[in-house]
């Protein structure tokens, strides 16, 4: 009883301390960022990635079977003994929550990438519409080396294997122009929880607890490689879904292979539609007919895919992903994810696509 009573007060002073991080990003960068945490994940993918299959998924399975064994032997005891119940909840609380930030989440409390790489992230609609043209263009020429039809959407060669094993490759050439995104020992597997994923809305998610970055293996595959490269920038200490989507880019454009590389480019170019539709649906359409039909089908594709696991499954989980993001430092919530269109439109001011 005496130890339950101190992990509840423990669980108090670790939410203090992990929000007092979250007012010093560069302590919290230098010291966790890039000081503790890549020996920990390193460790991590060291120890788990050579398995074949995801330890993660089996640990959170156990993890809830322990929980509802544990409710059920307790269920009658609610009233005479709920100070006791709520302290090992609290207690149990407390263990998760210290595993979860000291191997992972403190992450979210870093110096932000758009600071760390000397770019703004705010942009105008003007802005926006121009840089989307020249993305439209580069998306156009990448599909064409694909398939000599525009109107054909890109279907990929690979395997959900094969996609893993060459997603290394863009992370390879991307670590030798930005140290910061190096990345060795990896440790990506298809989720066995990936038709409940796609109910829930997710392509994937980090386990936390063993570093492995979980993909819903259901999507469609073009789109594949970068969803993979996403949960792979959570594996460097990246918890930001704008910043995981902007690296996912990142990792996609430069891997050398043609697939990956369209896979990018459309992953950024819908993304970037999506949100000049936000402020001028007219002018999204105006834009529309610039794009290949054979990636206006593959974007159909996706639709295709979310309607089939369209269900009050995922509204229920996007809003606790939502309130889960913004108690993480994410203000903005699931609106976070759009969010890495700023970073495009910043990153190429002085660039070519």
């Amino acid at each position: 009883m005496k130890k339950k009573k101190i992990l509840a007060i423990l669980l108090v002073v670790q939410i203090i301390i992990v929000n007092l991080l979250g007012l010093f990003p560069e302590f919290t960068e230098k010291y966790y960022s890039n000081g503790l945490f890549p020996f920990l994940s390193k460790a991590s993918r060291v120890l788990f990635g050579w398995i074949g299959f995801s330890i993660g998924d089996i640990l959170y399975l156990i993890a809830i079977v322990l929980c509802i064994r544990w409710l059920l032997k307790r269920r009658k005891t609610w009233r005479r003994e709920y100070k006791y119940n709520l302290l090992t909840m609290a207690a149990a609380f407390s263990v998760f929550y210290f595993l979860f930030n000291f191997l992972w989440a403190v992450n979210y409390r870093r110096v932000p990438l758009h600071e760390k790489m000397g770019m703004d992230k705010d942009y105008t609609l003007t802005e926006l519409v121009a840089f989307t043209k020249k993305l439209i263009v580069k998306t156009n020429a990448m599909h064409a080396k694909i398939e000599k039809i525009d109107s054909l959407k890109v279907v990929s060669p690979y395997s959900v294997d094969d996609i893993y094993m060459k997603s290394i490759n863009g992370y390879s050439n991307l670590g030798k122009q930005y140290s910061y995104f190096a990345f060795e020992h990896e440790s990506i597997k298809s989720s066995l929880l990936s038709t409940p994923l796609s109910y829930m809305g997710f392509g994937g998610y980090l386990n936390p607890f063993t570093n492995e970055a979980q993909v819903n293996c259901n999507l469609p595959l073009y789109n594949l490689p970068t969803t993979a490269c996403h949960e792979m920038s959570h594996q460097i200490g990246y918890a930001s879904e704008s910043e995981a989507n902007f690296i996912g880019y990142m990792a996609s454009i430069y891997n050398n292979d043609l697939y990956f590389k369209y896979s990018g480019y459309s992953f950024a170019l819908k993304y970037c539609m999506n949100n000049i539709a936000k402020k001028d649906e007219k002018l999204a359409k105006s834009l529309a007919p610039l794009i290949h039909k054979g990636i206006l089908a593959n974007f159909k594709e996706s639709e295709k895919f979310n309607a089939e696991y369209d269900s009050f499954i995922e509204d229920i989980f996007e809003y606790i992903y939502d309130n889960y993001l913004k108690l993480n430092d994410q203000k903005d919530g699931m609106k976070t994810y759009s969010k890495f269109v700023g970073l495009l439109v910043n990153y190429y001011k002085d660039k070519e696509l």
